[in-house]
């Protein structure tokens, strides 16, 4: 009996705190950074590298890379040539990847440490732009979605990745009406309602 009311009360707790994270938006707490170490089902970086389409030198954005879960594919994937800006609230996520990005020998990452929401890039700047289960971290997401078109290149691409259980989860419905609010539009999609990654073209 005692078990059983611990169990009701532990999921009754769980429950309250994603409601309470799902009003309160915010990003993980590096302290928290397993939650972002660990796989991503359905949203693998294989699936990503589909969506993306990434080409030898081009220039990407990544808006809250965590510890580097796709940043360093990514990087390899634009080559020498190319880039990624990464950005973040958090200084030490920013310098974790970097770490990892050295212990790979990766040089065409660059840190920036700022809020999604006035991005420091100039306009028509990325051919690409990605944030995966991050847009409802964010508090005004729609004023960040109004950054990414606007450093975006003409015809460029924003990937958003989403995966059920995340207590930020955004619905593929959602996204892709609030994307157009800020004219971007859909031009593809991978995965199902629980996990997917969602192409938008400026």
């Amino acid at each position: 009996m005692r078990a059983r009311t611990a169990l009701a009360l532990g999921g009754l707790g769980l429950l309250a705190g994603s409601l309470w994270w799902r009003k309160n938006p915010s990003a993980c707490p590096y302290s928290q950074r397993f939650w972002v170490e660990a796989p991503h089902p359905i949203i693998t970086r294989s699936r990503l590298r589909e969506v993306l389409a990434p080409e030898p030198g081009e220039r990407m954005l990544e808006v809250g890379p965590g510890t580097g879960y796709y940043t360093l594919d990514l990087a390899e994937w634009v080559g020498p040539d190319g880039g990624v800006e990464i950005i973040d609230l958090q200084q030490e996520m920013l310098d974790h990847t970097m770490r990892r990005a050295g212990e790979r020998r990766l040089s065409n990452i660059v840190a920036t440490q700022g809020d999604a929401t006035a991005l420091p890039y100039e306009p028509d700047t990325f051919d690409a732009a990605l944030l995966v289960a991050v847009l409802g971290e964010i508090p005004d997401s729609d004023a960040a979605l109004r950054e990414l078109h606007r450093v975006l290149k003409p015809g460029g691409r924003l990937v958003v990745g989403e995966l059920f259980g995340d207590p930020h989860f955004t619905t593929f419905a959602s996204l892709r009406h609030r994307a157009e609010e800020a004219s971007l539009f859909l031009d593809g999609s991978s995965g199902n309602w629980f996990g997917y990654f969602a192409r938008f073209l400026k």
